[in-house]
């Protein structure tokens, strides 16, 4: 799914970095930053309680 992830390198990485850095701004950033990280955790909580309730509902 995310093949393409594997090829980017340190430049590559450095570069994309910078783009987002311009177009959000320093201040915006760490922002950003927590809001993504509360966005996947509460994914993966979400993604436990479905695993939960489709594991009881095979239990006989």
């Amino acid at each position: 799914m995310l093949a393409f992830l594997q090829n980017i390198g340190l430049p590559e990485l450095l570069v994309i970095l910078l783009i987002v850095l311009l177009l959000f701004g320093a201040k915006r950033l760490p922002e950003m930053a927590r809001g993504l990280g509360r966005s996947l955790s509460e994914f993966k909580k979400g993604l436990k309680e479905i695993e939960r309730d489709v594991n009881d509902a095979k239990k006989p």
